[in-house]
């Protein structure tokens, strides 16, 4: 591979193709896009539209217009906050100027047996006897190979909760002006890990009475309307069970209703019977790995999405806050697939999202047809991925077992 040549200056910092005057980049703007924020609307995306929505009247209003948080109306439908203002990370690094070695072998005569005498081993009512008898007449390579481009990204929404009164310690606006969204500090699992975790948004706790009960700790009872009766299970409301009366309910078709002993009532379950509740603003972050997964035509009739059960042999790894796309690979749509993928993900996630990390690698993925003669017929079968597996719809010796 060639050594990579840098633009001039005021052009993007990462390789560029030689002979070229700028990098394999389709028009637009340089990568990454100059990140200056301008004017900030406000934090809260409710749905994620893109424009702001006028904030909904909350069922809390001494804490309407809470610094970025306003919109938030309670009803469960929360919202998406907008990342911090966007900060210029570390320059991408040079890629590698060379790699040893672009080309991996073929797989040996008696592999590719092997293989098929596995796969064989495995199907119902499979004989061995071809695969102990056959006679290779080529194995043609078709060897191609797997872009990957992950985004690990955080996002994060808040939304009013409730919860039953178990203290009378509360952290309340008492203690503090509430911080913004992306200030509250959230230790991020292990980077490409996806996870999901939620936490009060500190001095937004409040104590109210109980909405569900208006404060009274009963509400009537959800199984029996407050009937304080409910349809026998038995006999299904008939009152008859095989033609006789129902022993469980004599015959009427209901039965006392057990959820609240027949007092019409049951506690409520929003405020435990307690009439009050702690209401706070409860924050989601969510740590996601966001994949591009490219594959070029290899060119044979293999079909392409087995390649997602095997691995590879990854010949190309690099991980960096931004990622530059890569120019220099042999495989031209591949550079081309980075290119996209970069361009995309940026777009994508960072305005909506922040970026935690990116990595992109390039896995080498061995594919081999084994063309074969057994008993004057001949077949085919390919042999995939570093597991061997192998793919074939003309395995000459098979029965097919049929139950009646």
């Amino acid at each position: 591979m060639d050594v990579p040549h840098y633009g001039a200056p005021g052009q993007p910092p990462y390789p560029v193709n030689p002979g070229m005057a700028n990098p394999i980049m389709a028009p637009g703007p340089n990568y990454p896009p100059v990140m200056n924020p301008g004017p900030v609307a406000p934090g809260f995306y409710p749905g994620m539209h893109t424009d702001p929505v006028a904030p909904n009247p909350s069922p809390y209003p001494q804490f309407t217009g809470i610094p970025g948080y306003e919109g938030m109306a309670g009803d469960g439908s929360g919202g998406k906050f907008l990342p911090p203002p966007p900060v210029v990370g570390p320059a991408p690094d040079a890629l590698p100027t060379s790699v040893d070695n672009w080309t991996v072998p073929s797989i040996s005569q008696d592999t590719a047996k092997q293989a098929l005498l596995d796969y064989a081993s495995g199907q119902c009512c499979y004989g061995k006897s071809p695969v102990q008898e056959m006679e290779i007449r080529q194995m043609k390579p078709f060897n191609t190979y797997r872009y990957r481009l992950e985004t690990f990204t955080e996002s994060r929404s808040c939304d009013w909760v409730s919860q039953p009164l178990t203290s009378n310690n509360l952290d309340t606006a008492a203690n503090g002006p509430a911080p913004q969204p992306w200030e509250i500090i959230a230790e991020p699992p292990s980077l490409f890990h996806e996870d999901t975790k939620k936490m009060p948004v500190p001095h937004t706790s409040s104590k109210k009475q109980c909405q569900e009960c208006n404060g009274k700790g009963k509400i009537i009872c959800q199984t029996c309307n407050g009937n304080s009766q409910v349809k026998c299970n038995f006999c299904s409301g008939t009152g008859r069970s095989a033609s006789e009366e129902c022993s469980h309910c004599s015959g009427s078709g209901s039965v006392g209703c057990k959820t609240c002993n027949q007092t019409n009532v049951q506690t409520c379950p929003g405020c435990k019977g307690k009439g009050q509740v702690v209401t706070f603003i409860e924050m989601t972050i969510t740590w996601k790995n966001n994949l591009y997964e490219f594959i070029p035509d290899h060119h044979s009739d293999f079909p392409t999405d087995l390649f997602k059960k095997v691995t590879g042999e990854k010949i190309f790894n690099d991980e960096q806050y931004l990622v530059p796309p890569l120019v220099n690979f042999p495989e031209a749509s591949i550079n081309q697939a980075s290119q996209t993928a970069v361009q995309k993900h940026y777009s994508e996630f960072v305005s909506s999202c922040r970026i935690l990390k990116q990595r992109q690698s390039i896995e080498w993925l061995p594919l081999t047809k084994v063309e074969y003669s057994w008993k004057g017929k001949n077949c085919s079968y390919f042999v995939y991925g570093r597991e061997n597996r192998v793919e074939t719809k003309d395995y000459p010796a098979t029965c097919c077992c049929t139950i009646l």
